[in-house]
């Protein structure tokens, strides 16, 4: 009892979790960042693809993408939520055993990813790859986690609900509804399923849950450790209370809006593409709102960059936040986007977010918190310069010749020559010319990882430092009740944290909703004359083999409507010819040419000799080899279960074609294979993988009544 009559009563924090996640934090991201250079360096040179099935490009890739977001962003997350919310809420956890739950939970399903992937298992969304196994098992992770902090909430000490909080609360909500969503599927065997959405639907449902989830997953929780470690690192209050709640409602309400904006020039309707559009030039504001909040929280203490260099890393990451977020609606307007996307522009971007913004504030974060954790001194501040000079010299290496290489791929796919033609006709000579950009590329990944290699060593260093038999830390705290607030409309509302989550919900409930209508009025964009014919089984079976080696992520499907596209793929693509697809084949990225209207274009021989050894009929070309696909057996039997699912989503397959599928697909193998025996190819492949995917690559464009 202190001398007003006030009880102090001790709070024990559970700062042991906050270590687990931290230390995690740092195992995955050493994982993300080397997957991320070999990836890097695949490119560069493709016989680092070694010719093995598990680590080729197209698969590791998303395993680097998982790795980076959910494993190393998404750790540092629950380190940072797990020991600031305690401190801000003045109270320990609501529950120690939900806490590991979630921790070994989180754990499991990061090293689930990283055996599924490498073996083909995936749905091919980015961002949202994982089977439903796995999605079953983050949708229980997350509620362990929702029902942990929201309880932690109710049982708070202080009744203010300060800044932080709230992004950790927009955050919790919008990953549970995007993830949802976006994961609802129809199993078809253990480790595949079919979305429900198919085409147009799907890409609108992807990049609502996809930009969302950089939105709510790397923005909006990084915002909150911001608002947390800034003023702490800095000993300065935040520079303003009244920007922070414009810049937090705001930013939830707008950013859920503007996924559309990654489908620019699509098939998608155009009212979906303009409002897109629209919204991320919108974001402008209150992104910039939260980068000036952070930076001017400073003020008065710039002289911390000489003496603790700790800051350098959260001004950097301020810096990089604001630099993407001016880039990231430039990107969306639509004549900009005519440039840049499918472009190594976008690659650009999103790392100079990803290393700059989500990288610089994780490492400050956690410089920050281990000495406090383990109670002892940095091991080494010279060590901690070092590392922020090697950092940023990578991240600016990466940004810069990612940038320059996409507008240069940009500016080579639109050129015509004086007599209108395609001034680079031909697709690999506007890859050759990038190629010494992707080892710049990889010089910077590497200068990252050393950085990353010497946090390693000087955190090791620290925690061996730290005194033995130590306790949970401690805060006294006065039982007064809760404190006076201002009777400020807001203050009132910081104190409801029901009612608080509820309009969090709200604001990105009313975009989600309109966004994501024409998924459910389709029909009015179907063409009746243009409808496509199913795929026949083969031809499935070889699309999923396409899915299974992440084709995906270097060719896409969807002509734009652009002239220099129409001259060198065809016509644009329309809204029919992918209403059965599943998942969706748009694409992101093209590291290699669009491949809408492929079907038929080059014979069977030439697919498979381009699929054992590319440069046999594309000289220069970076793309790996794939002997495994004429070795290994296609499943012909599991067909009847697929076209049985498709089915099931109103694909109008016949019963006798669905009753027999596999015989059907046996036959058209068959005559694949006759015609490959007949002009050179080995003996025995009509049961081989590489039929099937013949078999499909030659269907695109031969679907539908398109002229």
């Amino acid at each position: 009892m202190n001398t007003t009559g006030n009880l102090i009563e001790k709070i024990y924090y559970d700062d042991d979790i906050v270590k687990k996640f931290t230390l995690a934090t740092m195992i995955w991201a050493a994982a993300a960042f080397l997957f991320g250079l070999v990836a890097a360096l695949q490119l560069a040179y493709w016989p680092l693809n070694a010719n093995l099935e598990w680590i080729t490009f197209g698969r590791l890739r998303p395993l680097h993408t998982n790795a980076a977001i959910f494993a190393f962003a998404g750790n540092a997350i629950f380190a940072g939520i797990y020991h600031s919310s305690q401190r801000l809420l003045k109270t320990r956890m609501f529950s120690d055993l939900l806490s590991r739950i979630h921790f070994w939970g989180w754990q499991l399903i990061i090293v689930a990813a990283a055996i599924t992937l490498p073996l083909g298992y995936s749905q091919s969304k980015e961002y949202a790859e994982l089977e439903w196994p796995i999605d079953i098992a983050i949708t229980v992770i997350w509620v362990v986690f929702a029902v942990n902090f929201f309880g932690t909430i109710r049982q708070r000490r202080e009744k203010h609900m300060y800044v932080a909080i709230w992004f950790y609360i927009s955050t919790i909500i919008t990953v549970a509804t995007l993830h949802i969503v976006n994961s609802i599927e129809i199993p078809v065997t253990l480790f595949q399923s079919y979305p429900v959405y198919a085409g147009i639907q799907d890409a609108l449902v992807q990049w609502w849950y996809g930009h969302n989830a950089v939105a709510f997953f790397l923005t909006t929780p990084f915002l909150g450790l911001m608002y947390y470690y800034v003023p702490k690192a800095a000993n300065r209050p935040v520079y303003s209370y009244r920007l922070s709640i414009v810049h937090f409602w705001a930013l939830v309400f707008i950013y859920i809006w503007a996924g559309p904006h990654h489908l620019l020039y699509t098939s998608l309707p155009e009212w979906a593409q303009t409002l897109g559009m629209i919204f991320s030039v919108m974001l402008w504001a209150p992104s910039w709102g939260g980068m000036i909040n952070g930076l001017l929280t400073l003020k008065g203490s710039w002289h911390l960059l000489r003496t603790e260099p700790l800051i350098k890393f959260f001004v950097a990451a301020l810096t990089f936040y604001g630099m993407s977020t001016f880039e990231g609606p430039l990107l969306s307007i639509k004549s900009v986007s005519a440039l840049g996307h499918y472009t190594d522009w976008i690659v650009g971007h999103v790392h100079s977010g990803a290393l700059g913004w989500n990288g610089m504030l994780s490492f400050g974060m956690i410089y920050y918190l281990v000495p406090r954790l383990w109670r002892t001194e940095l091991y080494s501040k010279k060590l901690l310069e070092n590392h922020f000079w090697l950092a940023l010299t990578g991240v600016l290496l990466y940004y810069i010749s990612m940038v320059v290489a996409g507008i240069t791929q940009g500016l080579m796919w639109l050129a015509v020559d004086k007599e209108g033609a395609l001034a680079y006709p031909d697709f690999i000579e506007t890859v050759v010319r990038i190629v010494p950009l992707y080892w710049v590329r990889a010089l910077g990944g590497l200068l990252f990882l050393i950085g990353f290699i010497m946090m390693c060593y000087n955190i090791f260093k620290t925690v061996k430092m730290a005194p033995k038999n130590q306790e949970d830390t401690s805060a006294e705290v006065q039982r007064t009740g809760f404190d006076e607030v201002t009777k400020e409309t807001h203050r009132k509302l910081e104190g409801m944290g029901f009612t608080f989550s509820v309009l969090a919900f709200l604001a990105i409930a009313v975009g989600s909703v309109i966004e994501i209508y024409p998924t459910l009025s389709l029909h009015k964009y179907v063409n009746p004359n243009n409808i496509t014919d199913p795929y026949t089984p083969l031809e499935l079976a070889g699309r999923d083999i396409y899915v299974k080696e992440g084709c995906y992520v270097c060719h896409s499907q969807q002509i734009r409507p652009i002239a220099a596209e129409v001259m060198r793929y065809g016509p644009a693509s329309t809204v029919e010819e992918s209403m059965y697809d599943r998942p969706f084949q748009w694409g992101s990225k093209r590291t290699g040419p669009d491949l809408s209207r492929l079907g038929k274009k080059y014979p069977n021989l030439w697919h498979y000799s381009h699929m054992m050894d590319p440069r046999a009929v594309t000289p220069k070309s970076i793309m790996p080899n794939y002997p495994w696909l004429a070795e290994k057996k296609t499943d012909f039997l599991v067909l009847r279960k697929k076209l049985s699912v498709m089915k099931k989503l109103d694909v109008p397959y016949d019963e006798d074609v669905i009753a027999n599928a596999d015989i059907h697909a046996q036959k058209q193998a068959q005559q694949i294979a006759a015609d490959l025996e007949a002009n050179g190819a080995p003996k025995g492949l009509a049961d081989k993988e590489i039929v099937a995917l013949i078999a499909y690559l030659q269907s695109l464009g031969q679907k539908g009544k398109v002229q």
